[in-house]
């Protein structure tokens, strides 16, 4: 058996005369490669490189790379558009005449419908799926398995359309959510303060969006919207002032992971209906204790164990630390936390590990429900999706016999109904105790939750008056009916 080092690879770098070590996995691709000399570079993650050693000759950018000392660093030149330009016409004439001499060689006319539908499909994977970096060199396996098997039938037309063919340089390699995130951890100085691996942070990224469901509410997009809100209130509270990193690492994990493999639905239902789940937690908050459990799983593959780094008391503070705000989501839980932290909030000690701890509870429980903070046009579509999962749960439940809860059952809830009381008796009284310690959330989030009541108490009024007129016509119509 080998030591672990010898899966490592260590390259030496010229930025601008000053030397930069790079250290990277062996079994990482070209592009992951490719990303690191970019941030060592301090240029975007897309920018062309060429790659000299010290006699001037360029040097492939591969896991193979030859080796290098700090004495002969490699110098790093980002290629500027002219350059890129020339080598591409140069490429597209090589490609060209190479196309035309497969195409005196072959008849390669007979399959051009075949390879056309197979190469649309393979590009359009790239573009669904392009966000994956470990997907994206999949589908170009393929491409390359796809001109490998026509060319053997000496049917190949693959050249004849070259830029099917040909990676398109504007196809994203990350998703825009994923992307954002990504941008909140190196923004806050998560990244460099802990020393994450910028590759094993795209990688965990992604695997945490493999592990949300496609629910109509608990989904990635929920994750994101948690996780961007937890983003602002660090931000709009100046927590950073407050909170070591630690903890700001800590409730940004927690934000990220908090609903993680959610089955669409809720405890209640897992209870009720005495799921695995229920069964495996004692029905002490199932899915939260799943949520958790997920979590970890990821965390424990090293390809994505973005605490690689800590020692092994740091992890379990870390670790600790994340399982308590995920746990502090259970809406059953609600009541019990929000009084803890009314009875601190007077006198509150940010000395205090208790105190610390407390708010950060809230702070997570604020941004799991916040969307009713946003505009109406974007908060407005989520109690569509939130009702839609209630009303997928409660149409199981009836047809498994099993208790309905009546906020959840289609046939007598509305919009309004669903939010009135939520909003009133839920979110406000929570973001105002929350306001005392940061008042400066009052007019970015506490004043758009009296107007979301507001409006909903108009749209019930509304309902409501609507109902009475159908009402008084039945009775009439009844009234008709009988005078006959």
């Amino acid at each position: 058996m080998g030591s672990a080092s010898s899966s490592y690879r260590v390259i030496y770098l010229d930025v601008d005369g000053r030397i930069q070590k790079v250290v990277f996995s062996r079994f990482c691709s070209p592009c992951d490669i490719k990303e690191l000399f970019c941030t060592a570079l301090g240029v975007p993650r897309n920018t062309n490189l060429s790659l000299l050693d010290a006699s001037g000759a360029m040097v492939s950018i591969d896991p193979t790379m030859p080796h290098n000392t700090e004495r002969s660093p490699y110098r790093v030149v980002p290629m500027t558009g002219g350059q890129l330009a020339d080598k591409e016409e140069l490429f597209q004439n090589v490609l060209t005449q190479v196309a035309e001499q497969f195409s005196r060689a072959f008849k390669i006319n007979e399959l051009k419908t075949e390879v056309t539908n197979r190469l649309a499909m393979l590009e359009k994977r790239v573009e669904l799926e392009g966000m994956k970096v470990v997907e994206i060199e999949k589908c170009r396996n393929d491409i390359k398995k796809l001109r490998e098997e026509m060319a053997s039938r000496n049917n190949s037309n693959f050249l004849e359309d070259i830029k099917k063919l040909t990676p398109r340089r504007d196809v994203p390699s990350y998703p825009k959510m994923l992307s954002c995130l990504e941008h909140m951890y190196h923004d806050l100085g998560l990244v460099k303060d802990f020393n994450i691996n910028p590759i094993t942070l795209k990688r965990w990224l992604l695997c945490i969006h493999d592990n949300y469901r496609n629910n109509p509410f608990h989904n990635f997009r929920h994750c994101f919207c948690v996780t961007q809100m937890m983003y602002s209130m660090i931000c709009l509270c100046s927590l950073q002032e407050k909170f070591t990193q630690v903890d700001i690492l800590i409730l940004m994990t927690a934000a990220v992971c908090h609903d993680l493999d959610h089955p669409g639905f809720n405890n209640t239902y897992q209870i009720n209906a005495r799921t695995e789940l229920a069964v495996r937690y004692n029905d002490i908050s199932p899915l939260e204790n799943h949520h958790c459990a997920v979590a970890f799983q990821i965390f424990s593959q090293p390809d994505s164990n973005i605490f690689s780094n800590f020692d092994p008391e740091a992890f379990k503070q870390i670790r600790q630390g994340t399982i308590t705000l995920i746990l502090a989501t259970d809406m059953a839980r609600h009541g019990e936390i929000l009084e803890s932290f009314k009875q601190k909030v007077d006198s509150f000690d940010y000395t205090d590990e208790e105190h610390v701890t407390c708010l950060k509870m809230v702070l997570i429980k604020c941004c799991d429900i916040s969307n009713e903070v946003r505009p109406m046009e974007v908060a407005e579509p989520w109690v569509d999706c939130l009702l839609e999962e209630y009303f997928m749960q409660s149409d199981r439940e009836k047809t498994e016999g099993l208790p309905v809860a009546p906020f959840m059952d289609r046939e007598k809830v509305t919009k309004p109904t669903a939010q009135i009381g939520f909003i009133k008796f839920v979110l406000i009284p929570m973001f105002e105790t929350v306001m005392k310690l940061f008042p400066q959330i009052e007019e970015a989030m506490v004043q758009p939750l009296r107007e979301s009541r507001d409006r909903y108490e108009e749209l019930k009024q509304i309902d409501d008056a609507m109902n009475e007129v159908q009402k008084k016509k039945n009775e009439n119509l009844t009234m008709g009916g009988k005078k006959k």
